[in-house]
């Protein structure tokens, strides 16, 4: 008898799916809003925002291509976004504890090998992000791809 293996779900199906993602990010926002650091960045971010960041960085990990189909974006506009906002380590750090204490509330999947790549994602991107607050243009294509971020090291999720 011939064994069978599963093909490895991406980290967008690991996590639950979109709605995964929509809740996470309307959670997390909400935080952010009440946040005496981050407020003052955010509280002028548009009614799409939340849905928007949700459809990036599920596409990133390997979700449907929602944010660059639908959401008219692409990883040049992501990248402008964050051009002049003079953000700080203080900000990032920030952002990715409130993040993962979201992911935490609504149970994203916590075994070692989904959370690594979430946080190694996480550290990866919001440190561009830091890196291009600080300038006032960005000198990249504006066909740059999309990020795609896979299992890394581990190579799947744990099945212990």
């Amino acid at each position: 008898m011939e064994e069978t293996t599963k093909p490895i779900p991406s980290l967008y199906e690991w996590a639950g799916g979109m709605p995964a993602f929509e809740v996470l990010f309307t959670k997390f926002y909400d935080k952010v809003l009440q946040d005496p650091l981050l407020e003052p960045v955010f509280k002028h971010m548009s009614p799409e925002h939340r849905q928007h960041v949700a459809h990036f960085v599920a596409e990133v990990l390997g979700g449907p291509t929602l944010y660059s189909d639908t959401d008219d974006g692409s990883h040049f506009k992501m990248i402008s976004k964050h051009l002049s906002k003079h953000l700080t380590q203080e900000h990032r750090k920030r952002w990715v504890e409130l993040l993962l204490e979201t992911a935490d509330e609504i149970s994203l999947p916590d075994d070692p090998e989904f959370r690594s790549a979430f946080v190694a994602y996480l550290e990866w991107g919001t440190r561009i992000a830091v890196i291009n607050s600080q300038l006032d243009n960005v000198n990249i294509d504006d066909q740059e791809p999309m990020p795609n971020w896979g299992w890394g090291v581990p190579g799947g999720p744990y099945m212990g």
